[in-house]
């Protein structure tokens, strides 16, 4: 992928890709005042119609009752707002001692280790302040993104305690969250973030997906004689004859015949290599390429011998804790990440025949250029597992099965499942390149075959 924009974006016109920067500064400094401004869309409302009132009707006109309402309305928002940021200046200041103590106390910063789709205790809690009246606390992550918070009252009714559920996959080494401080009529809020180190490692959901099949390849070496037939049966292989050959093996009934020294040989066949090489490719809707990776450590099916990596980390891993730590950084958090199988090749396919597996989302389209370049570049036999959440039929669906199979609709977002046309063409893609393709859903946790043929 290049790096210049107007290359990677050339249906983007100019004046467009340069008010871009303009765009997201503009739209940064918005959630800026958004979170620092400390009236609501409500309190503003009150405080013009008030301020309008007292100007048109209170003195305008001379009415008592309009005079002494607006008066009222304007005050219930001045104390909301000097109680809010009251609040929540004790507030920050009581966060930030809590974290600064703790983290003298222990040694090693805090490691939360959940898994998404599920919820999960990260062990925050927060006081409450009850003698601070009408207003409420809240607070949400952040940083990482796609992660939604939920906050419990503790049973003795003094703490709140924090419950996460992530959406996606994530590993990162701090985490920020935004409190937020707000009287009980929404007319003032007080807003800031604070960052706390500490390790969040989020692994992806595995779904249905109970079983795959052995995600081994065939490496030329000795063993069966032919991969699509059976182990037993003796092939030879027939040349002619170099100096160094064994006498035993010339064959004379024909150097009788035409005079010519040929040799008989066992024909090189092919064997399961030992050696596996493993690899999850980023990509916009990877999630679901994600668990099928770590299902497949987990469950042993790259075999005995095999070496992970992952886009996001120069490292590759043997372990199975390394490598789910490696599938879960594998997720752009703050910004995109660089494409690595290149360098993770260069490390570990030049040492002997090779097999590589790919993890990829089925909408790798995007990639598909970079991955060509890099199977010409490497002489490495190449297996490819699509992942997908569901998939979409081409063919109309009748309004009574629409009307039965209501209820059993896919819980992820349209946007991750698949259509079955556009699976097809990156299957034929793909399959000119590599040696095997196989596609699993890890809505139903079936495998399919290059074919879209269960297996």
């Amino acid at each position: 992928m290049s790096a210049n924009t107007n290359s990677a974006n050339p249906s983007v016109p100019r004046s467009a890709q340069s008010k871009q920067p303009i765009l997201l500064a503009l739209q940064k400094f918005y959630l800026l005042m958004r979170e620092r401004f400390p009236l609501t869309s409500q309190g503003i409302a009150v405080l013009l119609i008030a301020i309008l009132a007292l100007q048109r009707f209170a003195y305008g006109r001379m009415d008592l009752v309009v005079f002494a309402l607006a008066v009222c309305a304007l005050a219930i928002v001045c104390f909301s707002t000097v109680i809010v940021l009251l609040g929540g200046l004790i507030l920050r200041h009581q966060i930030r001692h809590q974290l600064e103590m703790e983290a003298l106390l222990r040694r090693h910063t805090p490691r939360i280790k959940v898994e998404a789709g599920y919820p999960n205790e990260t062990g925050f809690r927060l006081s409450t302040m009850p003698w601070l009246p009408l207003i409420g606390v809240s607070w949400e992550v952040v940083y990482p993104d796609a992660i939604r918070s939920r906050n419990r009252l503790s049973e003795d009714e003094t703490h709140w305690e924090e419950e996460i559920l992530p959406d996606k996959r994530c590993h990162t080494q701090e985490i920020t969250r935004r409190y937020t401080v707000r009287d009980v009529l929404g007319f003032s809020r007080f807003s800031w973030r604070f960052t706390q180190e500490g390790e969040l490692l989020a692994l992806p959901q595995s779904g249905n997906i109970k079983a795959l099949p052995l995600l081994r390849s065939l490496t030329a070496e000795d063993g069966i004689p032919d991969p699509g037939g059976n182990p037993e049966g003796d092939r030879m292989e027939i040349r002619p004859y170099v100096p160094g050959d064994s006498v035993r093996n010339i064959m004379w009934k024909v150097y009788a015949r035409n005079r010519l020294l040929n040799v008989r040989l066992a024909e090189r066949s092919v064997f399961h290599s030992s050696r596996t090489l493993a690899y999850m490719l980023s990509s916009e809707h990877d999630e679901a390429a994600a668990a099928v990776a770590r299902v497949a450590v987990e469950s042993g099916a790259l075999g005995e011998d095999w070496l992970f990596g992952a886009d996001g980390s120069t490292q590759s891993t043997q372990s199975i804790d390394k490598a789910l730590e490696l599938i879960a950084g594998s997720r752009a958090l703050a910004q995109s990440l660089p494409y690595g199988l290149d360098n993770f090749l260069n490390l570990h396919a030049g040492q002997s025949s090779v097999h590589c597996i790919l993890f990829t989302g089925a909408h790798m389209s995007p990639s598909i250029e970079r991955l060509k370049a890099s199977i010409s570049r490497f002489n490495v036999r190449f297996s490819v597992v699509l992942a997908t959440d569901g998939l979409i039929s081409d063919a109309p669906v009748s309004s009574w099965k629409r009307l039965l199979l209501r209820a059993d609709k896919v819980q992820t977002s349209p946007q991750e499942a698949t259509q079955v046309a556009h699976l097809s063409s990156l299957l034929t893609q793909v399959g000119q390149l590599v040696e095997s393709t196989l596609v699993v859903d890890r809505q139903t946790g079936q495998s399919f075959d290059k074919r879209l043929n269960r297996i």
